[in-house]
């Protein structure tokens, strides 16, 4: 699928004049709510689902299907963003007013980062056929590690991407207000909030892997790999305050992505045998199946389990102190 450069840059407009609009409406730092929070998933969500009723229109329904079935990857893998978002703020104890921006700034960090990694990625797949094979098993590997040692988990400051930043930029080991940056007897110093902000973006990279890989699975075209993952990451911080309360419930979701990233990986392969790429409706068949009985198991299984606490409510409360995390 040829996209033109005109294409390009109005729709990096268009996610640009969005970013802002939500950079304006959350200037104050307030409290994200879930009635705030559901009501922006909602509006997210529908523009993401209105692109692929462009796409249909513009493209026909292939082009269109292909877009909605990396879109429901994206969508679901980010969920598991949020487990370990969650993790992150509870570790570094980030106050609930705080923890819009650094997701904004990090959503920011995550549209570049992987428009860099899908273009790497497509050209690959386009240039040497054996990558497949290389992406189709990494994706087999992932798929067995998050449904057999999803538990497995790295504290946030032993990120070696968090330590290299502390060892190369002079960092406080406190809050300052919203600020990245600030001032200690004249030095200018980096906040905490620096460092809870590379921790998530250090982590998306990983997932990015992850995620784009998932993706060139099933098309190569960069245009629909990249909006795909641009509309689900754009809904990621609404999502974050909208299952942060609920993510113990989803105690199973973990199995249903594991399945999802070995299916992609098996589709990959598959592409440079004679079976050739599986049609579309499969592939959002199995896709749609799969986050729906993970999430059916998981609610079920939980019936009854008080929900944890909310993006709102004072998560950092019994993680340690920011002074004992900071080093």
């Amino acid at each position: 699928m040829s996209v033109s450069w005109w294409i390009w840059a109005s729709l990096m407009l268009a996610i640009a004049a969005m970013l802002a609009v939500d950079l304006f409406l959350h200037r104050d730092n307030h409290v994200i709510g879930f009635r705030e929070a559901a009501i922006w998933s909602g509006v997210w969500i529908a523009a993401g689902l209105l692109f692929g009723v462009l796409l249909w229109a513009w493209q026909g329904g292939d082009v269109a299907g292909t877009y909605y079935a990396g879109y429901l990857i994206e969508k679901a893998l980010s969920i598991d963003n949020v487990f370990v978002f969650a993790l992150i703020f509870t570790y570094f104890a980030v106050p609930p007013a705080f923890q819009h921006k650094v997701l904004f700034w990090g959503v920011i960090g995550a549209l570049v980062f992987r428009l860099v990694f899908i273009f790497v990625g497509a050209e690959l797949l386009e240039t040497f056929f054996w990558t497949a094979y290389v992406f189709g098993a990494f994706l087999i590997y992932t798929g067995y590690k998050m449904a057999f040692r999803h538990d497995e988990q790295t504290p946030p400051d032993r990120n070696p991407v968090v330590r290299l930043v502390r060892r190369i930029i002079p960092t406080d080991a406190r809050y300052h207000g919203d600020k990245f940056f600030t001032r200690v007897d004249g030095k200018r110093v980096a906040t905490l909030l620096l460092v809870v902000l590379i921790a998530v973006e250090a982590t998306d990279l990983i997932f990015a892997i992850d995620s784009v890989a998932a993706v060139l699975a099933i098309t190569t075209s960069t245009f629909i790999v990249w909006t795909a993952n641009a509309f689900a990451i754009l809904g990621l911080r609404s999502l974050y305050f909208c299952l942060a309360g609920l993510l113990r419930r989803f105690v199973h979701l973990h199995y249903g992505l594991a399945v999802l990233l070995a299916f992609a990986g098996v589709k990959l392969i598959l592409s440079e045998t004679p079976v050739g790429k599986l049609p579309i409706p499969v592939t959002l068949g199995v896709i749609v199946v799969t986050i729906t009985v993970s999430i059916v198991w998981s609610l079920r299984s939980t019936r009854g389990i008080t929900p944890g606490l909310g993006a709102g409510d004072d998560a950092g409360s019994t993680a340690g102190s920011p002074n004992s995390t900071a080093h």
